[in-house]
């Protein structure tokens, strides 16, 4: 079973005397009452990121995808706590203190604080997260409305192909493959629409398991479809360059997961607000389909053909 049957099958049910876990089908619990917000995440050598060989790098990765999460709600991530599992040979001296620096300089890029942890002996490393942050209301899931337009942020595809390169599973030239290996331990986080998000959008989350993957879970218990355009996903001029020059299909990178942008949707009366805060901030966003009635499939359209729906999923931990 994948995690989300696993939850559904086993958790759900012994959640249901607590609403502020919104039924274990969001990112986030949120108590109303005491405007509290939080995220919990759990991030393994060999599944989430390849090896500790860049320890400064990989808990950049994860402290930034982490926070992603209140992020999308709308919320500011205030504190964090995190928890390390290793052994002497994986968090040495050295490898230690390029942790705490590498988490100062994320703590004073993003205003946070460190607020407790704990640590274990593992044979492979792993790390929790605890984000928290307060607000008065949050962004759910499946709040979308019919004829919402479906936006992301930023770019999408370049985490995938930074992945590949750690991997050595493709051979770049030394300039790109810093830009993309850059991507995949710190992807750019559109941090500062957490203040501005509750004044478009309907429903938002961010984009971790893939595009596709994520679209789903985004509505997932609405009777609602969506159509996206292929075509309209952007991507960075990197990326365009390397799909050109490598003769690579668009549609192999766009739905693989670790991107950290935020999938929303919103109103089409929205349309102008949304580009106007866009400029104001220096942040992109891109409408790249709609949602659709519920007696419609949902689709991924490439110069207006659909395409095989199985071909896109996404990643999901199999149990």
């Amino acid at each position: 079973m994948d995690e989300f049957e696993l939850i559904k099958s086993y958790f759900q049910k012994i959640s249901n005397n607590n609403p502020n876990a919104k039924n274990l089908n969001d990112d986030v619990f949120f108590d109303k009452k005491n405007k509290l917000v939080v995220s919990v995440d759990t991030y393994n050598e060999g599944i989430h990121f390849p090896n500790f060989k860049h320890p400064n790098l990989v808990v950049k990765k994860i402290i930034r995808s982490s926070i992603s999460d209140l992020i999308a709600k709308g919320v500011k991530p205030e504190y964090y706590f995190i928890s390390g599992s290793g052994n002497k040979n994986q968090f040495t001296k050295k490898n230690l203190k390029m942790i705490s620096k590498s988490l100062n300089q994320e703590q004073k890029k993003y205003n946070l604080k460190l607020s407790g942890g704990d640590t274990t002996n593992s044979i492979k490393v792993s790390f929790s997260i605890t984000s928290i942050g307060f607000s008065k209301k949050i962004i759910e899931r499946n709040k979308a409305k019919l004829n919402d337009d479906i936006y992301v942020t930023g770019n999408i595809g370049d985490s995938f192909v930074g992945l590949k390169v750690i991997k050595n599973n493709i051979k770049i030239s030394s300039k790109l493959k810093k830009y993309f290996v850059n991507q995949f331990y710190c992807p750019n986080l559109p941090y500062k629409i957490y203040n501005e998000i509750h004044k478009f959008a309907n429903t938002s989350m961010d984009i971790s398991d893939g595009l596709f993957t994520d679209m789903n879970k985004l509505i997932n218990k609405q009777k609602l479809s969506f159509d996206i355009n292929v075509n309209k996903i952007p991507i960075s001029k990197n990326l365009e360059f390397y799909l050109k020059k490598y003769k690579k299909l668009k549609t192999q990178h766009l739905f693989n997961g670790d991107d950290y942008q935020i999938l929303f949707t919103a109103p089409q009366k929205k349309r102008l607000l949304i580009k106007s805060v866009g400029k104001r901030m220096n942040q992109k966003f891109t409408i790249i389909g709609k949602i659709n009635n519920g007696y419609k499939k949902n689709s991924i359209k490439l110069d207006n053909k659909p395409l095989n729906l199985s071909k896109f999923k996404g990643y999901s931990h199999k149990f």
